[in-house]
This record gives C-alpha cells, sequence and structure tokens, in this order.
C-alpha cells in the first residue's frame, strides 16, 4: 500500500528543510551555480530571515524550499513529504494547502473586495473558510473595517495587511515571504513585520522570509545568512546593528573573492 504523502507526519520541531540543495542555472560558458549544497532546517513557530548579498541565492533558496522551483540536486521537505517525489497536481495541491506565500508585489486581483482577496485560496479550492479562524486573522492585521474596499482604495501598507491576511488563511504549517516589505515605507513596513512575528508567536506558524533589510531581519527569532549561494552563518536573537555588521563582512568579502 502506498504511503500518502499528504498524511500529517511531521517531523517534530521541522516545519521545512532542505539538504544537499544545489541549483545550477544555464551550463558550458552560462552555467550558474545558484545554490552549492545548501542544508537548512526551519523550525515550528519561528521566525526566520534569510540574508546575503546581491546574487546570494536568498530567493532561489525560498522559491525551491517553497516548491516553487525545481532542484537540481538534493532534497527539499515539507514537513515529512519529499517534494521530489510529488507529481505537478500533488505539489499544487501541497502549495495549495499547506503553504503561504506573500511577496513584494501584493498580487491582489483589482477587481475582488479584500476580503474576498483573502478567501480567494479557498475559493479556488472549493472551500468555505473557517469562520473563527478567518475572524481571528482579520483582526490580527487590523483589516476588520476594510474588508469590503478593493485593493485601488487601500494604501500599500493595508493591501500588503491583505497579503499576510491571505497567506494564513488556510492555516499553512509554514508561510514564505520574499521581500514582504520591500515596496512600503518603514512604518508600515513596522507594521507588517509585526504581523508576521505575531503570527508565529499567537497562531503558531512558521515564517521564513527573504530580506536585504537589517532591521527587518531584526524582527526574526534567527537569520541565516548566504553567500556565493552556499550558508555560511547563522545568528540568534537579532539585532539591526549586529545584522547590519555580518553583511558588511559578507559585502566585503563578495567584493574582494
Amino acid at each position: 500500500m502506498t504511503a500518502d504523502p499528504f498524511s500529517p507526519r511531521p517531523t517534530p520541531g521541522i516545519a521545512a528543510s532542505t539538504t544537499e540543495l544545489s541549483k545550477v542555472y544555464g551550463s558550458g560558458d552560462t552555467r550558474v551555480v545558484a545554490l552549492d549544497r545548501v542544508s537548512v532546517s526551519f523550525r515550528e513557530a519561528e521566525f526566520t530571515a534569510i540574508m546575503g548579498p546581491s546574487g546570494c541565492g536568498k530567493s532561489t533558496l525560498m522559491h525551491c524550499a517553497a516548491g516553487l522551483d525545481s532542484v537540481s540536486s538534493g532534497s527539499v521537505r515539507i514537513g515529512t513529504t519529499e517534494l521530489g517525489t510529488l507529481g505537478d497536481r500533488q505539489l499544487t495541491e501541497l502549495r495549495r494547502d499547506r503553504v503561504g506565500f506573500i511577496f513584494q508585489a501584493f498580487n491582489l486581483l483589482p477587481t475582488l473586495t479584500a476580503l474576498e482577496n483573502i478567501t480567494l485560496p479557498l475559493s479556488i479550492a472549493g472551500r468555505r473558510p473557517d469562520r473563527e479562524w478567518l475572524d481571528r486573522v482579520v483582526s490580527m492585521v487590523g483589516l476588520g473595517g476594510r474588508l469590503d474596499h478593493r485593493p485601488g482604495q487601500l494604501s500599500g501598507g493595508q493591501q500588503q495587511r491583505v497579503a499576510v491576511a491571505r497567506a494564513l488563511v488556510t492555516r499553512p504549517g509554514i508561510v514564505f515571504g520574499d521581500e514582504p516589505t520591500g515596496n512600503l515605507d518603514s512604518r508600515a513596513g513596522a507594521e507588517v513585520l509585526g504581523f508576521l512575528r505575531d503570527s508565529v508567536r499567537e497562531l503558531g506558524r512558521t515564517v521564513v522570509m527573504v530580506t536585504h533589510d537589517p532591521v527587518a531581519a531584526s524582527y526574526a527569532d534567527r537569520v541565516v545568512f548566504l553567500a556565493d549561494g552556499r550558508l555560511v552563518d547563522e545568528m540568534v536573537h537579532p539585532t539591526p546593528d549586529r545584522v547590519l555588521d555580518r553583511m558588511k563582512q559578507l559585502d566585503t568579502r563578495a567584493r574582494t573573492s
């Protein structure tokens, strides 16, 4: 009997992981190694930031770990599910049901209200929202008075709040954010980062965020640093100054290598 790849048997404490993950683009003279044997785990109910110099492979790591991009070698797991064993339909279902996504561009549908955008993943899956969970998420991101507004009637910060709520509405085990505050001013960005941190502490979600901003990274419980496609360092209880100092070291190394 074949095991159900979606059976709820998560490894205790691990929401997602990569093992010896490599990603290569092109071949011959155009060959680029974006990721070089990266092994990293993202623990349940923890907020992790991924940082490193430009072109170090941050977004590639996130996209591979989230099942948005294929890998050249190595493995990726969500819980205990090995993504390389899944067909296209199974992978789509896993991303829909067990993973949330937040991007720098808000990716909201302009003709839908905020509420309709939030519940869109459930509508596509033919599922009704859990009203208690939906109310909790909407309350956490402070959107109670804006649910009938369309994106064009909302500020950038409010639109990203909608995107955060949309990522959480399916109760995913893990949420990936790719520069989620990159298009926001500092105040709106701080609000969104606060919501992501609250989703970990109050809702028990796991958040993995790619960022270039030391202040944004300081909201995380842990920062992992990449350089030249490799995992080179890790920091717990980060502060903006500590993160900035480490980034300066990596940038200097990148320029002199």
